[in-house]
């Protein structure tokens, strides 16, 4: 072999070797800036979280692994009675010593009050979101001013530094009288030294409404996908960076409730939520390990359930939820809200207490 050809041979392996080694740089590059992306999404946002009662001892257990990481917890523990009277749980009631004894815990962390407008009978049985409570209470001044007076008595009574409102499915028509309540209520709240919250759906008509100045508001970016769709994400890129450009007509502090866990589609139409924990079992069913969904960052997969059926899983883990979290600052929301603590995997856990 001439000298030529070897000194050509020689360079081309050294030039394959320095292409290998820049390429391998590039990747590590990559992923070291995809991993200050995400950390820096974390680190400067400001994170909250709800607890349920129905959930309280598993989201107890959540809580005290990320307490460096919440600034404070909405307790989801008032609902409403046959006679549109505030009712606290037995659940909650119960939880309420652990949950203010781990608030205290790490870097203190603002236990606010969250009522919902589900209606609980005596019977057992429950309305969910029930439109026709807000309407009653929001019927006149005299109406308003006796759940306002009710509201603020359970807050101070009940020890919680804030409030929070979450009335969902408001008819049109009580839009008006809700925009004078929560005008009113923050004034009530203000002068107690409490803070108040404003929770919004998606088919809120945000861009009609006159939203007071003073409180927080919160907007659900979750459920794009659910129990009445097909299987798919709880959201995705762009359905948070809608959102987010809606926000931008409502004043004052805004927030992006984001949701972990997903869902469960059986082939026969049953949908069941399931937390991250649950469908991480479940993905080990799996003939094919979960793939990522690009839209949304979500996994996904498919498995044979014990009841015979095909069941189709889409949920959220820490990559997931830091993807969503980085769309909603990049389009200029800085605060998450996450529903709901309970079951939350390792990765989320540590992703949140960083």
């Amino acid at each position: 072999m001439s000298n030529i050809k070897k000194r050509s041979i020689i360079l081309t392996v050294l030039l394959i070797i320095v292409c290998i080694t820049l390429v391998w740089y590039m990747m590590k590059w990559n992923e070291t800036e995809s991993l200050e992306i995400v950390d820096a999404a974390n680190n400067t946002t400001e994170l909250t979280a709800w607890v349920v009662d129905w959930q309280w001892e598993s989201g107890l257990e959540d809580f005290r692994r990320m307490t460096d990481g919440l600034s404070s917890m909405q307790v989801f523990a008032a609902y409403f009675d046959e006679n549109d009277k505030l009712h606290f749980t037995d659940r909650m009631t119960k939880a309420m010593p652990a949950i203010k004894e781990a608030s205290k815990q790490g870097s203190y962390v603002d236990l606010d009050l969250t009522i919902v407008n589900d209606r609980l009978n005596s019977d057992g049985t429950q309305v969910q979101k029930d439109p026709s409570i807000v309407s009653r209470l929001m019927a006149t001044d005299a109406s308003r001013t006796k759940h306002i007076m009710e509201i603020k008595n359970a807050v101070i009574q009940n020890g919680f530094h804030g409030l929070e409102i979450d009335y969902e499915r408001i008819d049109e028509k009580d839009w008006d009288n809700f925009l004078t309540f929560i005008h009113t209520l923050y004034q009530h709240m203000e002068q107690e030294g409490k803070s108040l919250r404003i929770v919004l759906e998606p088919r809120a008509p945000i861009e009609d409404l006159a939203l007071p100045k003073g409180p927080t508001y919160v907007m659900m970016a979750y459920n794009l996908y659910g129990t009445n769709t097909e299987p798919g994400p709880k959201a995705d890129h762009a359905f948070i960076e809608q959102l987010a450009n809606r926000m931008k007509k409502v004043p004052g502090d805004k927030v992006m409730a984001l949701s972990v866990g997903g869902f469960d589609w059986a082939s026969d139409g049953k949908v069941t939520a399931v937390t991250e924990k649950q469908a991480a079992d479940l993905a080990v069913s799996s003939v094919e390990p979960p793939k990522r969904d690009k839209a949304s960052g979500s996994l996904y997969f498919d498995y044979m359930g014990e009841d015979g059926q095909k069941h189709t899983v889409w949920y959220a883990d820490e990559e997931t939820l830091s993807q969503w979290v980085a769309v909603a600052k990049k389009a200029g929301i800085e605060k998450i809200a996450l529903w709901r603590l309970g079951d939350m995997g390792e990765g989320t856990l540590r992703y949140v207490n960083r």
